[in-house]
């Protein structure tokens, strides 16, 4: 019986469907996904402002100016206790609580005057309680200027704001762009990789059918 070459062929190998996405895909997906869900919450969200007004911490006479410094420091954490704020609630027209919620302040380590900013999806009513606890901070502080030698002066009162400082639906879509390419890469690292082994594999041969004169040969 003869060899025949063409007796046994190998099937071709037909590409596997692994259910993966590929990854430029996949990083692309989650850039789109991300980007509209950033736009439609900085869209949706209501927008906040923020109103600020400055004091300033004076020394009085034959007192050390350096004092001052440590006393607007001291003065910047107790502008939000809850005494400046209950004096401050009825002139802002909103409870102790909301106060303690909207109202920040900020002290500098270099010149003795203290922020008090407010944020409020209503600009009036941002500025309204900046200037609200900044004078209740200002009569507490300045009842006991004889014993402490400082005072506290206003510097300038919170105006009005006419934009608003929350981020902008352009923003929001970025850092969505981003935080969605940002998971898209993580999901390409963990996600299950394909072996050599399993692109180079060959499927079984299959016999093809035998030639008539190889039939009768081995009869």
């Amino acid at each position: 019986m003869t060899d025949n070459p063409t007796r046994f062929r190998r099937q071709p190998v037909q590409p596997g469907r692994t259910g993966l996405l590929r990854p430029w895909l996949l990083l692309a997906t989650g850039m789109l996904v991300g980007g509209l869900a950033g736009g439609a919450y900085g869209v949706l969200k209501t927008p906040t402002y923020t109103a600020t007004s400055y004091v300033v911490a004076v020394p009085t006479e034959n007192s050390d100016p350096g004092s001052a410094l440590g006393f607007a420091q001291a003065y910047g954490r107790t502008a939000t206790q809850l005494a400046v704020l209950d004096d401050a609630q009825s002139s802002a027209g909103v409870p102790a609580r909301t106060l303690r919620r909207s109202v920040r302040t900020a002290t500098s380590p270099d010149a003795p005057m203290i922020a008090v900013s407010a944020t409020s999806p209503r600009p009036g009513l941002a500025s309204g309680m900046a200037n609200a606890v900044t004078r209740a901070l200002t009569r507490h502080a300045n009842k006991t200027k004889y014993s402490t030698h400082v005072e506290l002066v206003q510097f300038s009162e919170a105006v009005r704001p006419v934009e608003p400082t929350s981020a902008s639906p352009m923003v929001t879509g970025l850092v969505g762009t981003s935080a969605g390419g940002l998971l898209g890469g993580l999901a390409l690292l963990v996600r299950p990789k394909r072996t050599e082994s399993d692109d180079t594999a060959l499927p079984a041969a299959v016999p093809a059918p035998a030639a008539a004169a190889d039939v009768r040969g081995q009869l």
